[in-house]
């Protein structure tokens, strides 16, 4: 889910805690937990709705139903979806596994097989070694001078480098990436 800036730093804060979407099918599950431009949240009740009640309005950071509903893109045709979320409170298991840098020769081996797979399902060539190298060479360097500097759009420079990130091997500072030590680790154990 994405939010607006405004709406996104009071769901930072906690301050919203409700949003609804009009999907054609529910596109986030109870129980899970979802990474937001907000950060990260606990999704904890997903259902249709016919209508939305001023208290939730007001939970969604409206002051009524009918400017919420004034305001809510997609198609009026698809189902009105109400989702009750929390700030997820318990750590992000990426952080732990960024920050674990003993890898053991298993924890190699897998990481090898799985920038092996990344790579063979690429549609512009083998990447992630290229990218770990960079990143490691020129840490803090904006996304979109990294993307030109392999003739590549943005958006999709940027998926990759999650890609990385979800394996422990990167983190995202306020303008570009660096090696998380897992990365670092990773690189002086394969010797890339």
């Amino acid at each position: 889910m994405r939010f607006t800036g405004p709406d996104a730093r009071a769901v930072a804060a906690g301050e919203i805690t409700v949003q609804f979407r009009r999907w054609a099918i529910a596109r986030v599950l109870a129980g899970r937990t979802y990474r937001t431009n907000a950060g990260r949240i606990d999704v904890t009740a997903v259902r249709p709705v016919t209508k939305v009640t001023k208290a939730d309005a007001r939970r969604a950071g409206r002051p009524s139903a009918e400017q919420l509903l004034a305001e809510l893109p997609g198609d009026a045709a698809h189902p009105l979806w109400r989702i009750e979320f929390a700030p997820a409170t318990a750590p992000d298991p990426r952080a732990a596994l960024a920050a674990d840098d003993g890898l053991h020769d298993a924890t190699v081996a897998d990481l090898t097989m799985r920038l092996d797979r990344l790579d063979r399902a690429s549609s512009h060539g083998p990447w992630t070694r290229q990218y770990l190298t960079t990143i490691a060479e020129r840490p803090g360097v904006r996304a979109p001078d990294l993307a030109t500097s392999y003739g590549r759009e943005t958006a999709p420079f940027k998926i990759d480098v999650r890609k990385l990130k979800n394996l422990g091997l990167t983190h995202s500072l306020a303008v570009g990436y660096e090696l998380s030590p897992r990365g670092r680790a990773f690189l002086d154990r394969t010797g890339t």
